[in-house]
């Protein structure tokens, strides 16, 4: 399937000279969303990434993590923005193009020996997904891999990561 055609280009957003890749096509699109769902859990099961839990980043990592966490039969732990998770969390700072950012896990999500995978719709420039690595590594968490929809190759994301397995779809 070609999922490039499902996937809608939005040229100038959110700044002149950036090109967003806007997934709501794709996910609009049942056959696509499963065939991308099946694709991505076939990858992880043959690389041999079999967590014990799938982590997805706020927001987009939660549409794709869920159902690849049903998939593999893994619990699903969200990583959210701070101010968003009501009991105690576990908190990272990390650096951003222009200024920084922090990410949030609850206390009591994941237990401290716990094999997980990292998935989110995108990788970038990779500051997103390395620093919930960091944070997963912080808790005793065993990090197996990443998972990506998208990945943009020029921004070099996977220079950023740990050398762990990754998997993605989509190249641009």
């Amino acid at each position: 399937m070609d999922l490039k055609s499902l996937i809608r280009d939005i040229p100038d957003f959110p700044k002149p000279g950036i090109t967003f890749r806007d997934i709501t096509t794709l996910l609009g699109n049942p056959q696509g969303l499963r065939y991308t769902i099946d694709t991505l859990a076939d990858k992880c099961q043959n690389l041999g990434l079999m967590p014990d839990y799938v982590v997805g980043m706020e927001s987009r990592g939660f549409i794709f993590g869920t159902p690849l966490a049903y998939q593999l039969q893994a619990g699903f732990v969200p990583v959210r923005k701070p101010g968003k998770l009501p009991a105690p969390v576990y908190t990272i700072e990390y650096d951003l193009e222009y200024g920084s950012d922090k990410l949030e896990i609850h206390q009591d999500a994941i237990e401290s020996h716990a094999k997980v995978i990292i998935v989110d719709d995108l990788i970038a420039t990779g500051g997103t997904a390395k620093a919930t690595a960091e944070l997963l590594d912080k808790i005793g968490c065993e990090v197996l891999g990443f998972g990506f929809i998208i990945e943009l190759k020029e921004l070099e994301g996977r220079k950023n990561l740990p050398d762990l397995p990754i998997v993605t779809i989509v190249e641009y």
